[in-house]
């Protein structure tokens, strides 16, 4: 898992990129947004898993808003 926020999103696209805390920029497609939404606000603070992408690159997946964490 990792931790980072939202840098950019492009809606029309449908894609946007993750900054983990190291400042290493990971790239995700809308459909790997955990609620469904296909939208998020760049400065989100969020949680995702890095899987290799199509392209050789590390991705972000199951991105998930901070806010949407269960705390138990």
């Amino acid at each position: 898992m990792i931790e980072g926020v939202i840098e950019e999103f492009d809606a029309w696209r449908g894609v946007g990129v993750v900054r983990d805390r190291g400042g290493e920029r990971l790239f995700f497609h809308c459909v790997e947004i955990a609620d469904a939404s296909r939208s998020i606000e760049p400065g989100t603070l969020v949680r995702a898993r890095r899987a290799a992408g199509q392209r050789g690159d590390d991705e972000a997946r199951m991105v998930t808003p901070r806010s949407a964490d269960v705390v138990v």
